[in-house]
């Protein structure tokens, strides 16, 4: 026998090693790893890193196996892994209900188990004994799983394990949206049981879901049946909800050295190379000691401060366990794999000696890792004094099998028996590369060839629907169907995949079935959606949206491929919109936005583009794989036929002359208007004061402002009786409405009613005389002949708002499903009905305050909204829906559509108008938050309702307008320049509003002073827009309005709450509008901590109006120098935060007496008998919020009268703790 080369020797040291430390421990019946001697539960995670180093050792052996033992011992390690890896797919096997359980409810019961018997691999706690849900750890599963299959490992046998596996993809696929335990089974760190979104979880799932994506679970020997498919758009979900994570881990735990494993092996599911480096940079700086890392700041697990009785944690014990958290060596073991994946040899080298400093030598010489080094007991004090610097024990287990896995790995690759790529035969680590550009491929199919031909008109040629064949172009849903037959099994009981979501990334492939091809249409363009969908100029800028996403998001073989047909319902007068024609020539151009296009034919792209095979669609199961599964088979035949059918409306109008009753359709008129909720008072948001009974008259009979577009001659229906004849013109009763002070809706912030029930109260008091009496009769003994008379006015009506008015008032007095006695092609025609054609009429015009008003009544929710407020959740934005300051709710956790409808609709009581334009702001909050998360920065509560006031607000200021107008105008705004506007709101940038055909608005940037042709959208008319350039030019009121606008978006300096809680942490509370945050929070919460920021947050949003808001932020602000810069050693008892603001705002003011400054005309007056009186009764004559000047919200911060200077003033004079005498340093930055 040859003797053994070094490498063979050294080889078959790390062999014994492995042996005695792990394989030694391995059950013979099972093939798991117990966790210890003497506990035989065995947990996914320990089990899957535990074997690890045997996989790793095995393929070394593969490399120099020239002699016949070394195969042998090669192949008795790979059998290793395979006993394991398949002892836990059958103990997860065993609790298949549970997954199949899971993908409805989502529950933490129907979780499969975190840890199974080692000895028969059954469950060995309940449901709810034990936080079994850890996303993680089933995803590392899956991970490995898949890095074993494509090194060569044969793991699973079956197809029956194949789809059971499959559906472990969809059990992860949500991992972005689901709360969960994390990787130390603790979820909250107060460990009382509350599970939370952890990065290392989504970051695990989302290399699971990538790895897993197409892999066939047969290696070589498989066929279509035993690959796995996965939707690339879940994998990329998972991905920028970590990203906007990172190096957060979840709500308790700002910073974890778990991550570790996230941006580097197994997983490296980071692609963005500063990201990985910044979440390591942090991890290193603030949890690293010299026996390893911290798992996370006041960790208390064995620490000498814990108390071992209990499991949870008092809020005031976090504060204890700072500075003596245990060091875990296990995360020396990544940092040198992790290095070891970057090549960096000088690092691993500094990290392997640190190791062996702190490693454990056996009798036999063995070094060992242990679990963890605690502070002992009797050195706390000193340790707490000095952090870092009591030597420690070790606690835990020694080996700690986890650490010693990675550990010899580790060692492998130093020694160069493996290669980096070994360990990660699917190339994961190359993920953070440079990628070369994307090109978009996009392919524009007409309907039929009318439209092919007017599109050629314009010189662009494409073909129809008929011509592509025998590529069939199908919309997005028939995908999503298609979806749900993957992962189907009879015996196993599971049922396939649940979701209904496909994304623009699976819709941009082609798919092949047989000898089919299919292209999908996106799922925006899927018409039968919601009335956004009917906006195309809102569509065409989500095309560009997602065609930019595509660009970043794609890294599939091919190219992406967008395909969209152009339908009869796209054209506006028969005519293709111009908004199309200019992005279509866009297209042809080649760029878009920055990004690479072409726009071809489909079979141009057949070569470059993705596809992907729907095997999984053949009945395998029944034994015939070549065939479709029946049931696919016939819903594909029906759906082709209908697929790209149009629906008829239904037609409101008969043909009978006019009749004369213009009595009753007074009690109509203004319906929907009553419903409106939106207010722009004067200058208060939700606080009002009473309002003479005039005014109120007035505004119930002022025309709706689309009435002056319809210039229709409908006078007579303002008329209030018929005797009077025609009334005055619409326009002068304009002029009229112009001139009143909108102040409709008083609410007493004492009283406990919501101020729906006050609001509705308060509109039937100033209601006409004659209404009322109308009303009564209508409510007591409503007469069958005016229904009829209200029916026969709506069929002869043209005038879409009538009928709106008619409809609403029978919706009110007689409900939706009322009979009208009509009938349509021999079914009875209900109000709903009715509601429904008014709909598609009023999406076709582009009535937009309408379509609005009647999607509201009809009870309709956007598609996407659940999606939507997701992904602003998982993004750790709370959502607010509802007016402050009585009204508004709280979305703190992903719900269903149903209940967030019924949330929404609560809020806004009977406004439906509102609680729509609510939903549609939270779909365009989520583009914008997928897109420019930028705009989001250091804002932690969307508050829908005041950005809708902010937005109402800013209109009537634009436009020079009251309130009624401007929330009128608001609502009448085409869905894509509501998105405009809100873009403009959330960015902070000048607009002007410039007036197109038909009433609609168009909003414009404003680069300076002048409007830039190019950012304008509708065409104005030339004079207007000088006009608009001079109301512009005026700087006054820009601070006022970039407070207002920080304060009602909740955007805050950065850092401000780890700032306000160094602040805390010197006095005794903070008092904002009554609500105390008290000191004991610092013990409970560390300064970074997403929790401590939102107790922050929902103090400040007690208060009502954001300018003021804004203002006791800058005060917090002035209080923070104060301790940074160490003046003071305290600040004493509790500070009143609003005292500060008001003690400024008279400084302010003996400062205008002085100077005779602006604020002379108002406030700085000197007050006589009448004015005072004015004053205690609550009004502030420049109408400033809350008792503060107008002219202190419009101060800059900075300079000699900047409010900054007067703050610091103030908190000089109020707090008792800063110095009245002898000189100071006083620097304001």
């Amino acid at each position: 026998m040859r003797s053994r080369s070094n490498s063979g020797v050294r080889l078959d040291y790390y062999q014994r090693i492995v042996h005695r430390l792990i394989l030694a421990h391995q059950e013979p019946v099972t093939g798991l790893f117990p966790a210890s001697n003497v506990n035989s539960h065995a947990w996914i995670r320990d089990n899957v890193y535990c074997i690890l180093a045997v996989w790793g050792l095995s393929m070394a052996y593969k490399k120099i196996a020239d002699q016949d033992e070394d195969r042998a011992k090669c192949y008795e390690l790979e059998q290793s892994c395979v006993k394991l890896m398949r002892g836990l797919l059958m103990a997860m096997m065993n609790q298949k209900d549970k997954v199949e359980k899971f993908k409805m409810t989502q529950s933490p019961y129907d979780s499969l188990h975190a840890k199974y018997s080692s000895k028969n691999g059954l469950p060995v706690v309940g449901d709810n004994e034990w936080g079994h849900l850890q996303i993680d750890a089933v995803s590392l599963y899956l991970l490995i799983l898949a890095q074993m299959t494509a090194s060569g490992l044969q793991i699973v046998f079956s197809l029956d394990e194949v789809s059971f596996i499959q559906n472990l993809v969809f059990y992860i696929e949500s991992a972005y949206s689901i709360p969960d335990y994390g990787i130390w089974e603790r979820g909250d760190k107060t460990n009382h049981g509350e599970p939370e979104l952890n990065a290392s979880s989504i970051g695990m799932a989302k290399a699971a879901l990538e790895a897993m994506n197409e892999l066939d679970l047969f290696g070589a020997r498989g066929g279509p049946a035993s690959v796995i498919h996965v939707l690339a758009d879940e994998a990329h979900k998972c991905q920028a909800v970590l990203q906007s994570m990172l190096p957060r881990e979840s709500n308790s735990k700002e910073l974890d050295s778990g991550l570790l494993c996230v941006i580097g092996f197994p997983a490296f599911a980071v692609d963005d190379a500063q990201l990985i480096h910044n979440t390591k940079d942090a991890i290193l700086s603030r949890l690293q000691g010299k026996y390893g890392c911290k798992r996370f700041l006041r960790d208390g697990y064995r620490t000498p401060k814990e108390d071992p009785s209990r499991l949870y944690y008092e809020r005031w014990e976090l504060r204890m366990f700072e500075n003596i958290e245990c060091e875990w060596p296990l995360f020396y073991c990544y940092l040198i794999l992790f290095h070891a994946f970057q090549n960096d040899k000088r690092s691993v080298e500094e990290y392997a000696s640190r190791l062996e400093k702190i490693m454990v030598r056996s009798e036999d010489g063995i070094l060992l890792v242990p679990e963890s080094y605690a502070v002992p007991q009797d050195l706390v004090g000193f340790e707490y004094q000095k952090p870092g610097s009591q030597l420690r024990e070790v606690v835990g287990r020694c080996p700690f099998l986890w650490g010693q896995s990675l550990f010899i790995l580790g060692r492998l690759l130093q020694e160069g028996f493996l290669a980096v790529g070994e360990l990660d035969p699917l190339n994961r680590r190359l993920g953070a590369q440079k990628k070369p550009d994307v090109v978009v491929q996009v392919v524009i199919i007409a309907e039929d060839n009318e439209i092919r031909d007017k599109l050629a008109e314009h010189d662009l040629h494409v073909q129809t629907i008929a011509e592509v064949a025998p590529i069939e172009v199908q919309p997005a849903r028939v995908l999503s169907h298609l979806y749900t037959y993957l992962g189907r099994n009879r015996k196993l009981g599971l049922s396939g995949r649940k979701s209904r979501d496909v994304g623009i990334l699976s819709t941009s492939k082609l798919y092949s079935l047989k000898d089919r091809i299919f292209a999908f249409t996106p799922q925006f363009a899927d018409l039968s959606r919601f009335y956004i969908a009917s906006d195309n100029e809102l569509m065409i800028d989500i095309l560009k949206g997602e065609i930019n996403f595509l660009k970043s998001a794609w890294d599939l073989l091919g190219r992406p491929l967008v395909t969209l047909v152009l339908k009869r319902i796209h054209l506006d007068q028969d005519k293709i919109p111009l908004a199309m024609i200019q992005t279509m020539r866009k297209l042809k151009s080649g760029y878009i936005n920055g990004t690479r296009v072409m726009l071809g034919s489909l079979k141009d792209f057949l070569n470059t583009s993705a596809i992907t095979d729907l095997s999984f669609l053949g009945s395998t199961e029944d034994g015939y794989p070549d065939r479709l599964h029946p049931d696919v088979q016939t819903y594909l035949d029906e759906h082709l036929l209908r697929s790209f059918s149009n629906r008829s409306t239904m037609n409101l109008r008969g043909g009978q002359l006019r009749p004369r009753t213009l009595r009753r359709r007074m009690s109509c008129k203004g319906a929907i208007k009553k419903t409106r909720s939106i207010n722009v008072d004067s200058d208060n948001l939700g606080m009002e004061g009473p309002s003479p009974l005039t005014e109120r008259r007035l505004s119930s009979i002022v025309p709706p402002p689309w009435l002056q577009a319809n210039k229709q001659s409908h006078v007579s229906v303002f008329a209030t009786t018929p005797e009077e004849g025609p009334a005055s013109s619409p326009l002068q009763h304009l002029g009229n409405e112009l001139s009143v002070r909108e102040n409709i809706y008083p609410v007493d912030p004492h009283h406990s009613r919501s101020a729906i029930d006050r609001r509705s109260e308060f509109v039937r008091q100033q209601e006409m005389p004659k209404i009322l009496i109308q009303r009564h009769r209508a409510e007591t003994n409503f007469a069958e002949t005016e229904v009829e008379e209200l029916i026969a006015m709506l069929r002869e009506t043209e005038n879409l708002e009538e009928q709106g008015d008619i409809l609403q008032y029978l919706v009110d007095t007689q409900g939706l499903d009322f009979n009208t006695g009509m009938l349509e092609e021999g079914r009875v025609v209900t109000v709903r009905d009715l509601l429904k054609g008014l709909y598609e009429k009023a999406c076709q015009q582009k009535l937009w305050g309408l379509v609005r008003h009647t999607a509201g009544m009809l009870g309709k929710r956007v598609e996407d909204l659940a999606k939507a407020v997701t992904d602003l959740l998982v993004r750790q934005k709370q959502v607010t829906v509802g007016m402050p300051p009585n009204n508004e709710h709280t979305i703190t956790a992903p719900l269903p559509e149903v209940e967030l409808r019924q949330l929404i609709h609560d809020a806004y009581g009977d406004d439906e108008s509102t609680a729509m334009l609510t939903q549609e702001l939270m779909v365009y909050l989520a583009m914008f938050i997928r897109t420019e998360p930028q705009l989001f920065h250091e804002m932690l509560r969307l508050r829908v309702g005041l950005i809708i006031q902010v937005m109402a607000k800013e209109l009537s200021r634009t436009l020079n307008c009251d309130g009624e107008a401007a929330s009128e105008h608001l609502l009448n705004l085409s869905p894509f320049e509501m998105k405009n506007l809100l873009y403009h709101i959330l960015s902070g940038k000048e607009f002007a509003v410039s007036s197109v055909a038909r009433g609609n608005l168009s909003i414009v940037s404003c680069k300076s002073s002048r409007v830039s042709k190019k950012s304008q959208i509708g065409l104005g008319d030339p004079e207007g827009e000088d006009a608009l350039v001079a109301t512009i030019d005026d700087r006054q009121g820009q601070w006022l309005r970039r407070r207002r606008l920080d304060g009602a978006l909740n955007r805050v300096p950065r850092d401000f709450y780890s700032r306000v809680w160094t602040v805390l942490e010197k006095c005794q509370g903070l008092a904002i509008e009554g609500r105390v945050l008290q000191q004991s929070l610092t013990q409970e919460m560390t300064p970074g901590e997403l929790k401590f920021a939102l107790e922050v947050e929902t103090a400040l949003n007690q208060i009502p109006q954001p300018e003021y808001r804004q203002l006791v932020v800058e005060a917090l602000m002035v209080l923070t120098l104060v301790t940074e810069h160490n003046m003071v050693p305290t600040l004493g008892g509790i500070i009143y935060v609003e005292h500060l603001v008001h003690k400024a705002n008279q400084l302010f003011l003996e400062d205008q007496r002085k100077v005779q400054g602006d604020a002379t005309l108002c406030c700085a007056k000197i007050k006589d008998g009448k004015e005072q009186q004015q004053a205690a009764s609550g009004m502030l004559l420049c109408g400033g919020a809350a008792y503060i000047c107008q002219h202190l919200y419009d101060s800059a911060p900075s300079g000699s009268y900047g409010t900054m200077t007067y703050m610091s003033r103030a908190v000089a004079l109020v707090l008792d703790c800063v110095p009245k005498h002898g000189e100071m340093e006083c620097a304001i930055s």
